[in-house]
C-alpha cells in the first residue's frame, strides 16, 4: 500500500488530526457562568490555596506536553518545526489511543539549547509530564537533564522509549535462544540517542560494542571530540567518551563486521542496508537481530533468515516482530503520572522493561515483540512503573 499518498491524502482531508473538544456544554447563561465567570473565580481562589487540586480541577493532572525543535524527525533529519508537527500530532493520537493520556504538540521555532530549556520550563505548569521528542543528539541530552527538576516527569522519548521497547522484547528472545544474559556480547549500530541510551541499559551484559559512522567506539578513538554548537551551553562529542568508558571491555577496534565476531545480537539504530548478509556469519550460534531502521532496515527480515537466523525484529509493521516506541511511552507516561512521580528514575525505565519482556506467555521465534494493540502492554507497563516509583 502506499502509505505517502495515502497520509497525504488523510491530512488534508481532516486538516491535522487533533481538534480541541468541550467536555462541558455551554447551552445557557447558567452554564457559561459556572464554566467561566463568576463560577471559576472559586476554583481559582480554591487552588492558590491548595495547589495540588490544579491536578483535579483542571486538564494538568492528565495531560502532556509533546515538544519538539524539529532538529531530528523521524528517520528524515532537521526539517524544522513546521515540519514536526505532523509527527507530534501523530503522537499526541497515541497517547489519546493507548493510554488515555489528553496531549498537545508544542513544535518550538529555536534550536539553542538554552531557550528550549526556558520555554519549557515556563511551560511546565500547564502539564501533568513532558514528553521530548525529535530533538537532536548530543544536545538533548543536556536538555532533558536540565529538565528533571521540574517536579514532573520529563522523558525523551527517543532514547527512553526506544530503549524500553527494544529490550522489554530482546529479553524474550534471548530466553527463547537459551542464552545467558550476563554473557552477551551486544553490538549497537547508532550511537545517537537511541544507541546510546540502550547501551546504558545493558550495563548487566558481558560486552557492548557501539558503532558510529567512523566505527566501534572505544577509548583508543582519538576522534570522539569536536562538535561545537554556537549556544552557551556546549554539549560536546564527550558523550561518546563517556560511551566508550563503559563498553567495549577489549578496546576492540575496526568496522562493523570486526565488532559482529561473536556477537550474540545486533541492534540497528542507524541506516538501512549496513548489516551486509556474509557478516551474519561471524556472530555467535542462533543469533538475535533488531534491525530498526525505516523504511529500510539494517538487513530485511528475508536474508537474515537465508542465513539461518530466527529472532529478527524491525520498525515496519508489514513484517513479524515489529517494535514501535508505542510499547513503551504510553505505559511509561501513565504510570508517572498515576503515580504522582517527580521524575522517570533508570528503576522505572527497568520495571517497564521487564513488564514488557513478559507479556508474551508463548512467545514463539515469529511472535516474541507484542503488539502495540494489546491492552495488556499499557497495562502492565504502567503498573510496573507504578510499584518502581520511590
Amino acid at each position: 500500500m502506499d502509505y505517502s499518498s495515502k497520509a497525504l491524502e488523510l491530512h488534508k482531508k481532516y486538516q491535522g488530526k487533533l481538534e480541541t473538544v468541550s467536555k462541558v456544554p455551554i447551552k445557557n447563561k447558567e452554564d457559561l457562568s459556572t464554566v467561566y465567570t463568576p463560577g471559576v473565580a472559586a476554583v481559582s481562589q480554591f487552588i492558590s490555596q491548595n495547589p495540588e487540586a490544579v491536578n483535579e480541577l483542571t486538564l494538568k493532572g492528565r495531560t502532556v506536553a509533546v515538544v519538539s525543535d524539529g532538529s531530528a524527525i523521524l528517520g528524515l533529519g532537521n526539517l524544522g518545526p513546521e515540519a514536526a508537527l505532523p509527527v507530534m500530532e501523530g503522537k499526541c493520537l497515541l497517547f489519546k489511543t493507548f493510554a488515555g493520556l489528553d496531549a498537545f504538540p508544542i513544535v518550538l521555532n529555536t534550536q539553542e539549547p538554552e531557550e528550549i530549556i526556558k520555554i519549557v520550563k515556563a511551560l511546565a505548569p500547564t502539564f501533568a509530564a513532558i514528553n521530548l521528542e525529535d530533538i537532536s543528539a548530543p544536545k538533548c541530552f543536556a536538555i532533558e537533564k536540565a529538565l528533571q527538576g521540574l517536579g514532573i516527569p520529563v522523558m525523551h522519548d527517543d532514547q527512553h522509549g526506544t530503549a524500553v521497547a527494544i529490550l522489554g522484547p530482546l529479553k524474550t528472545a534471548v530466553e527463547l535462544a537459551g542464552k545467558d544474559w550476563t554473557k552477551l556480547k551486544v553490538v549497537i549500530s547508532g550511537a545517537g540517542a537511541a544507541g546510546s541510551s540502550v547501551a546504558r541499559m545493558l550495563s548487566d551484559v558481558g560486552d557492548v560494542l557501539v558503532l558510529d559512522s567512523k566505527g566501534i567506539i572505544s577509548v583508543e578513538r582519538q576522534d570522539l571530540e569536536g562538535y561545537e554548537q554556537s549556544s552557551k551551553l556546549r554539549e560536546s562529542s564527550a558523550y561518546k567518551n563517556d560511551l566508550a568508558k563503559i563498553t567495549n571491555k577489549n578496546n576492540v577496534q575496526g568496522d562493523l563486521q570486526k565488532a559482529l565476531e561473536q556477537a550474540d545480537v545486533f541492534i540497528g539504530l542507524s541506516v538501512g542496508g549496513v548489516l551486509k548478509p556474509e557478516y551474519i556469519k561471524n556472530m555467535a550460534k542462533d543469533p538475535i537481530i533488531f534491525a530498526m531502521a525505516n523504511p529500510i532496515p539494517e538487513i530485511y527480515p528475508e536474508e537474515a533468515k537465508k542465513m539461518g537466523v530466527r529472532f529478527i525484529a524491525t520498525g515496519r509493521s508489514d513484517f513479524p516482530n515489529q517494535v514501535n516506541n508505542s510499547l513503551a511511552f504510553p505505559g511509561i507516561f501513565k504510570g508517572a503520572i498515576q503515580g504522582h512521580a517527580k521524575q522517570i528514575t533508570v528503576e522505572m525505565k527497568k520495571a517497564a522493561t521487564d513488564a514488557l519482556g513478559n507479556i508474551l506467555k508463548n512467545p514463539t521465534p515469529d511472535n516474541f515483540v507484542p503488539s502495540m494493540f494489546d491492552p495488556k502492554v499499557v497495562e502492565e507497563v504502567s503498573q510496573a512503573v507504578i510499584r518502581a516509583i520511590k
